[in-house]
């Protein structure tokens, strides 16, 4: 939690002054609160254990056990979590998916023999979704006054 927590701080503290890691904290638990989050992960986390034990049907575990770079059903499903949050969180999760900063690269390193073609995904699309959620919470609101005529000219 801390580490995700981490990254959305990373993202946001330059366009909120006075961000603190609790808050940042807060937003992630709030984004893990989403019943869409709830599912991708679930459903992600379950393919990873499904292929680390080898138990998904061929080509597919071949494909999600070599995070094959064309696949991109990974990033389809995270990004079932941060579009919750628009265009800014869609805007974040790409920059943390490639920059694999934090626990995202630790998550993405395959030397370890772990299977998490999804998880580093998922956790990007937590963090840019709360990144997303707090960026919306502090951003301006600009009010269309639908009364107002162009000015003629």
């Amino acid at each position: 939690m801390d580490e995700i927590a981490e990254i959305v701080h990373r993202l946001q503290s330059e366009y909120i002054p006075g961000l603190t890691l609790d808050q940042c904290r807060e937003s992630v638990l709030a984004v893990l609160d989403k019943r869409e989050a709830q599912h991708a992960l679930l459903t992600g986390i379950a393919l990873d254990v499904l292929a680390e034990k080898d138990l998904l049907p061929d080509p597919l575990a071949a494909i999600v056990k070599s995070d094959a770079p064309l696949y991109g059903v990974d990033e389809i499903l995270a990004l079932a979590i941060t579009n919750v949050y628009g265009s800014v969180g869609l805007t974040s999760f790409g920059y943390l998916d490639k920059c694999k900063c934090g626990v995202i690269g630790k998550l993405n390193d395959h030397s370890t023999g772990r299977v998490n073609t999804f998880l580093d995904d998922l956790v990007a699309g937590v963090a840019a979704a709360a990144a997303a959620r707090l960026a919306h919470q502090h951003g301006r609101s600009f009010v269309v006054d639908r009364d107002a005529r162009p000015a003629e000219g």
